[in-house]
């Protein structure tokens, strides 16, 4: 395997801090990275390279009409841990770009709400022996209940960086 990303190196020297304070520290500066993930509150649960789990807590400032979580926040959401997932693993010289992303809305979520996004090795592999290409990220949403509310199908691509 190659030497891990900048993203992937920063996570790694978060690991030091108390368990208790990690989540916290790794949100606080992946929201300061991806300003709307700082403004809608996404707070990082799990970030390795293999898995990404990302969570909302049901907050007026996330709020629809009916007081859950905003259809925008649930897709920031899953687009949030899928794209992570890949950002954690894709080359430093590579972009990572979401292509295309397929949402259905199956019932009323209730309360918080949790995406974990995870890749296969395989996955991983082929963004690092490909300068360009894509990769559909399995990602599963869930909210306060354990029921999944949405069910989303985010496909992320990755091209060279332009110098």
């Amino acid at each position: 395997m190659s030497r891990p990303n900048q993203l992937a190196r920063t996570v790694a020297r978060l690991q030091v801090l108390p368990a208790g304070l990690r989540p916290w520290a790794i949100s606080r500066l992946l929201g300061h990275a991806v300003p709307l993930v700082g403004t809608a509150g996404l707070r990082f649960e799990q970030i390795t390279p293999q898995q990404v789990a990302v969570s909302v807590a049901n907050r007026r400032k996330v709020q629809n009409h009916i007081r859950g979580v905003h259809a925008a926040g649930m897709v920031l959401l899953a687009e949030t841990a899928t794209g992570f997932c890949v950002g954690m693993n894709v080359p430093d010289d590579k972009l990572p770009l979401i292509k295309s992303m397929k949402v259905d809305f199956q019932r009323r979520a209730v309360g918080g709400m949790t995406a974990v996004a995870s890749l296969r090795p395989e996955q991983i592999a082929l963004m690092h022996a490909q300068d360009k290409g894509e990769v559909t990220v399995p990602v599963v949403i869930t909210d306060e209940s354990g029921q999944q509310p949405i069910q989303a199908e985010m496909i992320w691509a990755w091209v060279p960086k332009q110098k």
